[in-house]
């Protein structure tokens, strides 16, 4: 397994922190992104390359009659289990680490930007960002932010929180932090200028 090399920035944080947000205003910025998600949800789809290994594991119920991963029931197996979960990153996250690096050395922004909630919880993805950028945000907040977005309940979206690292994890690993508890605009002028700083570290590194 290798580490990519060259200046990047690893983006994390929990779910509903605002890691797309912040993604979306490097990419306007000419970063490249890598998105674990983006990737995870290719994988599930029908014809995917995860679908024949998780029905092979988990069985024929959690395949969708159109031949896609059937997130809901998944999301409710993992989460009621930890180790179901723990065979289901076993299973997706290689895949994804995989797919990440090739699309990380076809880049050509000027940087890459890895984006994973997960990049501190699994030793498969250490190495993915010479820089750990954590887009934080009080806990409620996540919780209201995930109700609304996924139309799940509070105590649904506790369970995924709760399956992640913690906050105080993630920001002892943090070497830039971005509280998304402000205006959009605040937001937007706090990435402009970190942008700035990882510009200059890429142009050294190079």
């Amino acid at each position: 397994m290798m580490d990519y090399t060259r200046f990047s920035i690893g983006l994390t944080g929990g779910i509903g922190s605002g890691k797309t947000f912040v993604s979306d205003i490097l990419a306007e910025l000419g970063a490249t992104i890598v998105d674990a998600d983006v990737i995870s949800r290719g994988l599930t789809v029908p014809g995917g390359a995860g679908i024949e290994p998780i029905r092979q594991a988990f069985g024929e119920s959690f395949i969708g009659a159109d031949g896609a991963l059937d997130r809901a029931k998944m999301r409710e197996r993992v989460f009621a289990d930890p180790a179901e979960r723990l065979r289901l990153e076993s299973i997706l996250h290689p895949l994804i680490r995989d797919i990440c690096f090739q699309q990380a050395l076809e880049a050509d922004g000027c940087y890459v930007v890895f984006v994973n909630p997960l990049l501190i919880d699994l030793p498969v993805w250490k190495g993915m960002g010479t820089r750990i950028l954590v887009v934080d945000c009080p806990e409620d907040l996540q919780v209201q932010r995930v109700m609304r977005r996924s139309n799940l309940s509070a105590g649904q979206a506790k369970a995924i929180i709760a399956a992640q690292a913690t906050r105080q994890q993630r920001l002892a690993k943090a070497d830039d932090v971005i509280v998304n508890d402000r205006g959009a605009g605040e937001i937007r002028r706090e990435v402009e200028r970190l942008h700035r700083t990882y510009l200059a570290m890429a142009k050294d590194a190079l």
